[in-house]
C-alpha cells in the first residue's frame, strides 16, 4: 500500500510525517521503527502520524526511531503547523496551539511541572535540583513541558560526554518514563544546549528540550526571557514567566515529500 509521507525537519531534528485524517493507518512500534531506519526506511528522528480531532484541527501522534510513543515534541509541532496551517494540536502531552510567520513558526506548549509525579520519578524527590548525579554531571533540574526532561548545567558543554552518559540516565530507574537528557552552558547571555532525546539519542535540536533548558535557565537566574537557546542545528527563541505556559519560536522546514510502500 502506497502512502505519501512529507519530510520536515526543525533545526535539523528531522520528521517523517504521514497523513492519517482521512484515510486511517495503523501504527505499530514495529512498522514505526522500519519507516524511521535511515537504510532501510525514509530516516528521520521521529515519525509523526496525524489523525483527526474533536477538540483541535489536527491530533498528533509521535514515535521515536526506536518505535517507542511519546507525549510531545516541540520541533514537529511547529513542522505540523507550517504543514497543515493548524491553529490548534492536540498531543498526548496536552493542547498546543501555534502560527506561521514567514519562515518561522511560534507554538505556546503547556504550562511546565516541576513536581515530582509529574515528570514522573519513581520516588519522592526534590526536582530543583534533583540530588543525583552520574559522574561529572550531577544535581540536575526536573522539568516536564508536555514530555519530561532533566537539565544540566556545566561550565563547558565540550568536556560533558552526553553521548557516553546519556543512555544511561535515560533508563535510570528513578525515570520509569525514561528521561530526555540536556547539558547546557551560558556564554555571554545565550544557551548553548545539546540533548539526548529518549528513543531517538543525539540530535541536532530538541525543541521541547530548548523550553525545558530556558526555563531552568531563567528559574536559575542565568538568563532572562526570551531566552535564545542554541543547538548544533540553529537556534530557538523561549519565552516564559513563572504560572505561564512556555512559547517557542523557530524554523520549520519542508524538504521532499514522497510514497512508502507500507504493509
Amino acid at each position: 500500500m502506497l502512502r505519501q509521507f512529507h519530510k520536515m525537519h526543525g533545526l535539523g531534528n528531522d520528521f517523517v510525517i504521514l497523513d492519517a485524517r482521512d484515510e486511517p493507518l495503523e501504527m505499530s512500534e514495529a512498522l514505526a521503527r522500519h519507516i524511521a531506519d535511515r537504510r532501510e526506511g525514509v530516516g528521520c528522528d521521529q515519525l509523526i502520524l496525524l489523525e483527526p480531532s474533536d477538540q483541535a484541527d489536527v491530533k498528533i501522534r509521535i514515535f521515536n526511531a526506536d518505535g517507542s510513543e511519546v507525549q510531545s515534541c516541540g520541533n514537529a509541532t511547529r513542522c505540523v503547523v507550517k504543514l497543515t496551517g493548524a491553529a490548534t494540536i492536540h498531543t498526548a502531552g496536552g493542547m498546543l496551539s501555534g502560527s506561521a510567520d514567514g519562515d518561522e513558526v511560534e507554538v505556546t506548549l503547556v504550562e511546565p511541572r516541576f513536581e515530582w509525579d509529574a515528570i514522573p520519578l519513581a520516588y519522592p524527590l526534590p526536582t530543583d535540583p534533583m540530588p543525583m548525579g552520574w559522574e561529572n554531571l550531577d544535581r540536575p533540574q526536573a522539568i516536564n513541558v508536555g514530555n519530561p526532561h532533566v537539565v544540566f548545567f556545566v561550565d563547558d558543554l565540550e568536556d560533558a560526554d552526553i553521548e557516553g552518559l546519556g543512555p544511561g540516565i535515560e533508563t535510570d530507574p528513578v525515570f520509569p518514563e525514561r528521561i530526555n537528557v540536556n547539558v547546557a552552558s551560558v556564554v555571554d547571555g545565550v544557551v548553548h544546549l545539546r540533548t539526548f532525546e529518549r528513543g531517538a539519542g543525539l540530535t541536532r535540536a530538541c525543541g521541547t528540550g530548548a523550553c525545558a533548558t530556558a526555563i531552568a535557565a531563567i528559574r536559575a537566574r542565568l538568563v532572562t526571557s526570551p531566552a535564545r537557546v542554541h543547538m548544533a542545528g540553529g537556534d530557538l527563541s523561549i519565552v516564559w514567566q513563572p504560572g505561564e505556559p512556555v512559547r517557542m519560536r523557530g524554523s520549520a522546514t519542508h524538504v521532499f515529500k514522497g510514497f512508502i510502500d507500507l504493509p
